[in-house]
């Protein structure tokens, strides 16, 4: 049997009424683990600690957590984690509630200064939004544009549309809904009623129906007792009468060897859990179950179990062989994303031609939109009331008045006049529009053209998507030629015995293709600066900001360093280091090659990458040339120092960076000079100056290096976007192919 790993839209109507009780509850602290789990900490003055989990990943699911079921906090907050903590640390939990009948959570917090709505979405891809007091969306998992509705920063976030709640629907409306279908009782129940085929099953098992009876078959009587079996669940529910289960499965012993031993010892093994419910169910009647006295708790230990049976599942022997990447899933994922973003474009498209025509309509109809217009305005400059221009307008339509037959609406509240023209031409057809009552024509049609240019603005942004998609599905396809032809030079190579002629050419592919990448997190004080290392071992660290440059400077700049700036104003002070900060350094002699590579990481840093330069130049100087001091009667801003004495120049250098994902020694996102950077990360991409804002540029990167690892999970962990963005600079970028 199949595990469970997503919520149902019953289950999640079972969990809000348990979740209310933490009503209440301030927020301590977000936490993101791998992209797709959310844990909130909070503090009940009852209850103590209270471990909030929103997952949308593989798993969905949503609950309180025990705390020993809660894993570590992760290290370096990702931004989405960093923004939930300025906006809801120290907010109210106001409460949760199911939206309709839908997989879909939306919590509230309030707090004096400003109030926050989570939004969990537990079906397809999944994704969390945070709203702030206007629905607009603040931040989100993941950005959704397609013709239906767009989950973006900056947007008013948009529900999926509305999905009939078969828990509530009348038995007329029952009947209507299942006559309307040309298959079974079952998988009306399942599709057309929202209820999946496991519910569907259930009530169809509790009525007492066939499953496979065709709709066209069904009595009345058996649609009833449908219902009934429908409103008993949906009572339930509301009354809170629930008797959780968390359902097992025993694993299949072996079936023996020839001398009678079992061929393994699955027999001794644990059961494992295959399904978690509110109530019991009879589907299920042959299954052993655990109870709970709640539903959440049930929920919290059946995704806790779940967890470990897939890690213990995961924990693959030394000598497999790596598996293949899933090279079609992904192709085929990115193909899906383009057609998606087609839709989107053609949406845009349709909506931009829309309010041009309205606007052409305007002008088409000029003199009968200028009577309505002028009518109304005169009448409010004379003090009418709203109501009674209403009914001046209907009584005028009466007697057939060309302009206010063409007054469909008056909304005094906005102080607007929806009218309805005809449109040209031979389809005929008629279009309404809202107008604002105050202005004149040309003002109003004016408006419409500014929103249909500004939703050619949204088309240009998803045309740049598209983009950036089909370069993910190019990328993808050519890995999955290059493997294939690796496997097929392998298949035609004479065997190896691992001896000591073996080259180091595999070390990429061999980082790529493996199961399972072992984490080995390094703890270097440089850090929190700008840093990389160059191709020759040494290491560069540079200032992200005024006070980093000042602390390098006065406290880490040894005599036997290198300090470089750049010719442009507005770079970081760049140290390329003879030895470590507690280490005696001796003079070194650094080689052209190294100072290059300081050199471009100080350009590629500067303000020639903000404002696209393909190059700039460089200076270098020795420590004891850098100086605090002014000039008489010169000031010296936070940051900036004197440099005296003469200079080497570095010019024309590149503004090119390579970000990556270094695997030995240690496991770790890295970025810098491509030159020092493509040798040392086992797969690494890079970027020159362009159009792509610093966090998109990121998150390009991240699905790119992600899906050339064969163990993803890993590369979360050690390389996500918020840990490679802090190597990318500021301002536009664009992958070099």
């Amino acid at each position: 049997m199949d595990q469970k790993r997503e919520l149902s839209s019953i289950d999640l109507a079972a969990l809000v009424t348990e979740l209310n009780r933490y009503e209440g509850a301030k927020v301590d602290k977000a936490y993101l683990y791998d992209d797709d789990l959310l844990r909130l900490k909070l503090r009940d003055f009852d209850r103590g600690r209270v471990e909030l989990m929103i997952e949308v990943g593989d798993t969905k699911r949503a609950h309180v957590a025990d705390a020993e079921h809660v894993a570590d906090a992760p290290g370096r907050p990702p931004n989405f984690a960093k923004m939930l903590r300025n906006r809801m640390s120290g907010a109210d939990f106001a409460g949760v509630e199911q939206y309709e009948f839908d997989r879909i959570l939306t919590f509230e917090f309030e707090r004096e200064d400003e109030n926050t709505t989570l939004v969990a979405e537990l079906f397809g891809q999944g994704n969390v939004a945070t709203l702030d007091e206007t629905g607009e969306v603040v931040g989100s998992l993941q950005t959704v544009r397609l013709k239906s509705r767009t989950v973006a920063p900056g947007s008013q976030y948009e529900y999926p549309a509305s999905r009939l709640n078969p828990l509530d629907v009348s038995l007329g409306g029952f009947k209507r809904h299942m006559r309307e279908s040309d298959s079974d009782v079952v998988r009306t129940l399942a599709t057309q009623l929202n209820l999946g085929g496991l519910y569907a099953e259930e009530v169809c098992t509790r009525a007492d129906v066939e499953k496979e009876t065709p709709i066209d078959e069904a009595t009345d009587d058996q649609l009833r007792a449908l219902h009934e079996a429908l409103e008993r669940i949906g009572d339930r529910l509301r009354s809170g009468d629930i008797d959780p289960r968390v359902y097992e499965e025993e694993l299949d012993g072996g079936d023996g060897g020839e001398d009678g031993s079992d061929a393994d010892s699955d027999s001794d093994r644990d059961p494992r859990v295959v399904d978690v419910t509110p109530f019991p169910l009879s589907e299920h009647e042959g299954l052993p179950s655990v109870g709970f006295d709640s539903f959440n708790a049930a929920v919290d230990e059946y995704f806790y179990r779940l967890e470990g049976e897939d890690t213990d599942a995961g924990e693959a022997p030394a000598d497999a062989s790596p598996s293949r990447p899933e090279f079609e899933e992904e192709i085929a994922k990115q193909e899906r994303i383009i057609e998606q973003q087609r839709g989107a474009i053609e949406g845009f498209e349709e909506q931009a031609e829309a309010e041009r025509e309205r606007a052409e309509l305007l002008y088409a109809n000029y003199d009968l939109v200028d009577e309505v217009l002028s009518t109304v305005r005169e009448a409010r400059e004379n003090e009418v009331p709203w109501d009674e221009i209403a009914e001046t307008l209907d009584a005028g339509a009466e007697r057939g008045i060309p302009a206010a037959e063409a007054v469909v609406g008056v909304d005094g509240g906005e102080g607007t006049v929806t009218v309805e023209l005809a449109a040209e031409g031979d389809d005929g057809g008629t279009a309404r529009i809202g107008l604002d009552a105050g202005d004149g024509v040309e003002v109003n049609a004016d408006r419409l053209y500014r929103e249909a240019k500004r939703i050619e603005g949204k088309k240009e942004g998803a045309m740049e998507a598209i983009e950036s998609t089909r370069r993910e599905l190019e990328a993808a396809r050519e890995r999955k030629a290059e493997w294939e032809a690796k496997e097929a030079a392998e298949d035609e190579s004479p065997g190896s015995d691992g001896g000591d002629d073996e080259d180091d050419e595999g070390y990429e592919t061999d980082w790529l293709s493996r199961s399972s990448v072992p984490i080995r997190s390094p703890d270097d004080w440089y850090d929190r600066f700008r840093w990389f290392h160059t191709s020759t071992g040494y290491l560069v660290i540079g200032g992200r900001n005024a006070d980093q440059n000042e602390e390098l400077v006065k406290k880490y700049m040894g005599k036997h360093d290198r300090f470089f700036h750049t010719q442009a104003h507005g770079g970081p002070v760049t140290l390329l280091k003879a030895a470590g900060p507690s280490e005696s350094a001796d003079p070194v002699d650094f080689s052209e090659e190294t100072l290059r590579e300081a050199a471009q990481f100080a350009v590629s840093y500067s303000s020639d990458w903000k404002d696209g330069r393909g190059a700039g130049d460089a200076y270098m100087v020795e420590p004891d040339q850098v100086s605090k001091t002014p000039e008489s009667g010169e000031y010296i801003e936070k940051g900036s120092f004197v440099i005296r004495g003469d200079r080497t120049y570095f010019e024309d250098v590149p503004c090119r960076i390579a970000v990556g994902v270094q695997c030995e020694p240690v496991t770790q996102a890295i970025g810098g000079p491509p030159s020092a950077i493509v040798d040392r990360a086992a797969t690494s991409v890079t970027f020159e100056p362009g159009m792509y804002a610093q966090n998109d540029a990121a998150m390009m990167a991240y699905r790119t290096l992600k899906e050339r690892f064969a163990d993803q999970s890993f590369v979360r962990k050690v390389a996500s976007a918020d840990q490679l963005q802090e190597f990318i600079p500021a301002g536009g970028s664009d992958i070099v192919e």
